[in-house]
C-alpha cells in the first residue's frame, strides 16, 4: 500500500514534472538550433518541410492515437464489451483514406509551397465562399479535438495519480508547458516530443497489458465474468449493431483522415518516400495500439466490475496504480505509461494548437485581413488567437460535457463535410466550385441538426447522412454546372495546371 500510495503521491508529482521539463527543453534546444523558425510559415507551421521517416510516422502516430485512444477508448471497451472491437478496423480504415490521397496532396504541396488545407482548397476552387466554409469547419473541429484533449490531460493526472494532483492542475501545469515550448519550436518541437512520447506510450501500454493479464487474468476470465453478469458484453452485433459498426468505419475512417493538423503533416515531410514508408510503418499500430488498448479495457472488467461511466474514464491510471505496486518492475513500466500517457496527450493538443493557429494566421488573417503582412506577423497574430483559444477551452474542461468518445464522436460529424471537397477536388477537374459549397454547407447543417436532434434514421449516424447529402449535391451540381475546357480537360493537378473552376 504504501508503494501505491507514493507512485499516486510524490512520484507522481515528479514523473510529471520530469516530462513536462523535457518537452520545455526540447522546445528551447529547437529554437536555439533554428533562428528562422519565427520568421517563416514553412518552418514554423511545417518544420521546414524536412520531416524524415522516423519523426514523420511519429508525428503521425501522435496524432492518430491521442490521449482519447489510451484513456478514452480503453473505458468505452469496459463499458460496452467486445462490440469495441470496431476500434481496429476504423483505425486501418483511416491509412487506407491516407493512402487515396496523401501521396498526390504532397505533390501539390511541394511544388504550390501549400501550408494548410485551405490554401488546397483556395488553390482548387479559387472560391472565397468555399475556402471560408472550410475554415470555419476545421476551426470547430480542432477546437473540439483540443477540448477533448484538455479533459484527457486532467483525467489522466488525476487518474494515474491517485487524486493527488487534481484535474484543474494537471490541465493548467500542461497547457503551460504546451504553449511555451510551442511557441518557442514550432512543429519541430511537436514532432520531436511526439517522438519522445510514442516511445513511452508503446512500451508502457505493453507493460500495462503484460501487467493485467499477470494480476487480473486474461481473455477468459474476462469472458466466463462477462458471461455471468454483464451477457450483453458478449454478443456479436447483429441488425443495427452492424449498421453502427459500418457508420464508424465511414464516420471516423473517412473524418479523421482529413484532420487539418494530419493533413499539415503531409505537407512536412521531406519527400515523398518518407512520407509512404511512414504510412507503411503506420499500418501496423491499430493492432498494437487500438488493439491492446481494447484488451486491457475488456480485461479490466474482472477486477473492477463496478465502475459507473465517469469512473470507467479514470480506468487505466487505476489500474496503472494497482499494476505499480505489485513488483519494482511494473513500477518503473508504469512511470513510463504515466508520462507516455500525459506526453502524448499533451503533443496531440500542441499539434491541434499549431494548426489552428496555422489557419487563423494564414488562411483568415493573412488572406483575408491584411494580406500584405509579414510571416512574422502572421505567426505572431496566430499565437495570439492561439492562447485566447485555450482560455475559453478551459472553461468549458473546467466541467467537461461528456465522456471523452462522446466528445470525439461529435467533431467528426461536422469535419467530415469537408472531405469532398478535398478528396474528390484532387482527382476531379469538373468539380464546381458552388456545388462544393452548397454540399459542404447543407452536409453540415443536416449533420449538426441531427446531432442536436438525436435523430439517426435507419440507424445511420448524424454526420454520415450530411456526408451523402453533401456528395449528392456536390456529384451532381458538378455534373450539371461543371465545366473542363477542351485544351485542358487531360491536364491534372499533379502536373500543376488545374482547369479554371467556377468562382462563386
Amino acid at each position: 500500500m504504501d508503494m501505491d500510495l507514493a507512485f499516486s503521491g510524490m512520484s507522481g508529482i515528479l514523473i510529471m514534472l520530469f516530462y513536462g521539463l523535457i518537452m520545455l527543453g526540447i522546445g528551447v534546444v529547437t529554437y536555439m538550433k533554428n533562428n528562422k523558425v519565427h520568421s517563416s510559415l514553412d518552418e514554423y507551421y511545417l518544420g521546414g518541410r524536412g520531416l524524415g521517416t522516423m519523426v514523420l510516422f511519429f508525428t503521425f502516430f501522435a496524432t492518430q492515437y491521442s490521449g482519447n485512444t489510451v484513456v478514452g477508448y480503453s473505458a468505452e471497451a469496459y463499458r460496452v464489451g467486445y462490440a469495441n472491437l470496431v476500434t481496429i478496423p476504423f483505425f486501418i480504415m483511416i491509412i487506407l483514406v491516407y493512402l487515396s490521397f496523401a501521396p498526390r496532396m504532397y505533390k501539390l504541396g511541394k511544388k504550390h509551397n501549400i501550408v494548410t488545407p485551405v490554401d488546397w482548397l483556395e488553390m482548387k476552387f479559387k472560391s472565397k465562399a468555399v475556402s471560408i466554409l472550410a475554415a470555419i469547419i476545421m476551426l470547430y473541429a480542432l477546437g473540439n479535438f483540443l477540448l477533448e484533449q484538455f479533459v484527457a490531460i486532467g483525467q489522466g493526472v488525476s487518474g494515474l495519480t491517485g487524486g493527488t494532483v487534481p484535474y484543474q492542475a494537471g490541465v493548467i501545469f500542461f497547457i503551460i508547458i504546451m504553449i511555451a515550448y510551442g511557441w518557442l519550436g514550432g512543429m519541430r518541437s511537436v514532432a520531436y516530443t511526439d517522438t519522445m512520447q510514442g516511445i513511452a506510450l508503446l512500451v508502457g501500454v505493453f507493460m500495462l497489458l503484460i501487467g493485467t493479464i499477470l494480476y487480473f487474468g486474461g481473455l477468459p476470465a474476462a469472458g466466463d465474468y462477462m458471461r455471468t453478469y454483464s451477457p450483453e458484453n458478449l454478443g456479436v452485433p447483429e441488425g443495427g449493431g452492424l449498421v453502427r459498426w459500418s457508420n464508424f468505419l465511414i464516420l471516423v475512417g473517412i473524418g479523421a483522415a482529413v484532420y487539418p493538423n494530419a493533413i499539415q503533416r503531409i505537407f512536412s515531410a521531406k519527400n515523398e518516400r518518407a512520407l509512404k514508408r511512414s504510412f507503411t510503418q503506420m499500418a501496423w499500430m491499430p493492432f498494437l495500439t487500438a488493439g491492446v488498448v481494447f484488451f486491457i479495457g475488456i480485461l479490466a472488467f474482472t477486477a473492477y466490475p463496478d465502475l459507473s461511466a465517469a469512473e470507467s474514464e479514470q480506468l487505466v491510471g487505476i489500474m496503472a496504480s494497482t499494476i505499480a505496486n505489485q513488483n519494482i518492475i511494473f513500477y518503473i513500466a508504469m512511470i513510463l505509461l504515466f508520462g507516455g500517457i500525459i506526453a502524448a496527450i499533451v503533443s496531440t493538443a500542441d499539434s491541434v494548437l499549431l494548426t489552428f493557429s496555422s489557419i487563423i494566421s494564414k488562411d483568415i488573417y493573412g488572406r483575408y485581413i491584411n494580406p500584405e503582412a509579414s510571416d512574422t506577423k502572421k505567426i505572431h497574430v496566430g499565437k495570439i488567437i492561439g492562447v485566447v483559444v485555450v482560455a475559453f477551452l478551459l472553461l468549458i474542461a473546467w466541467n467537461p460535457p461528456g465522456t471523452l468518445y462522446q466528445i470525439f464522436v461529435l467533431k467528426l460529424e461536422i469535419l467530415i463535410q469537408v472531405a469532398p471537397a478535398i478528396i474528390l477536388g484532387l482527382y476531379w477537374e469538373r468539380s464546381h466550385a458552388g456545388s462544393v459549397f452548397t454540399g459542404m454547407l447543407i452536409g453540415a447543417l443536416v449533420a449538426a441538426a441531427f446531432t442536436f436532434l438525436g435523430l439517426t434514421p435507419l440507424g445511420i449516424f448524424s454526420g454520415v447522412w450530411g456526408l451523402m447529402v453533401n456528395v449528392v449535391i456536390y456529384v451532381g451540381g458538378s455534373l450539371i454546372f461543371g465545366k473542363v475546357p477542351a485544351e485542358k480537360s487531360e491536364q491534372s493537378y499533379s502536373d500543376g495546371k488545374a482547369a479554371e473552376p467556377t468562382r462563386i
